[in-house]
């Protein structure tokens, strides 16, 4: 059953008559008669435009595929105790709807390279917990830019691991994110 509140005005009536149908079209959806039927279909537009429902592909649907899809975005440039230096290209599968890199894929770069850095410094036999990690997102990254990505060891110790991030876009130096992680170091159980 679809919840969508029609106005008793005419005119919005018949504004929304087809806009309500439409959206009514799927039986498992449900609108709140708090909201617009006008608005609410704006949402449903843009939802099904980036792509909502779309089945994910038979040979995608694997363990670890996203994070190996992710990893061949980046070129590893230098390491060192401490840092990594790395280069990735925003290609068209990791960029959104608007032609930029796409938030979520900095995330994930973020939490991969912040991890590898960590594990320049912390011993092989701790585990690294991600705690927290926090995202300034300055500006966007244009479809197929190089941008180059610069992680460091801000602080370590026995128990804790905060790495920062910066990510550049390659062709001008200017500022695009600015993250950092904090990581927790536990000793590995012994079974």
């Amino acid at each position: 059953m679809c919840l969508i509140e029609r106005s008793s005005k005419s005119d919005m009536a018949a504004k929304t008559s087809a806009t309500a149908s439409a959206m009514c079209a799927s039986p498992s959806l449900k609108v709140s008669k708090e909201v617009d039927p006008q608005h609410a279909s704006e949402t449903l537009h843009f939802v099904n435009t980036m792509g909502a429902g779309i089945p994910v592909p038979e040979n995608c649907n694997t363990h670890g595929f996203y994070s190996l899809f992710l990893r061949s975005f980046i070129k590893v440039d230098h390491i060192q105790r401490g840092r990594i230096s790395c280069t990735i290209v925003a290609k068209p599968p990791i960029c959104n709807g608007y032609g930029t890199l796409h938030g979520g894929a900095v995330g994930s770069f973020v939490e991969a390279l912040c991890t590898a850095c960590a594990r320049t410094v912390v011993a092989e036999d701790k585990e690294l917990f991600l705690g927290e990690m926090s995202i300034s997102y300055l500006s966007a990254t244009p479809t197929n830019e190089e941008v180059q990505a610069n992680a460091s060891v801000v602080k370590t110790g026995r128990n804790l691991t905060v790495v920062t991030l910066e990510f550049k876009l390659k062709k001008t130096g200017n500022l695009l994110y600015i993250t950092h992680a904090t990581f927790y170091n536990m000793p590995v159980a012994s079974l």
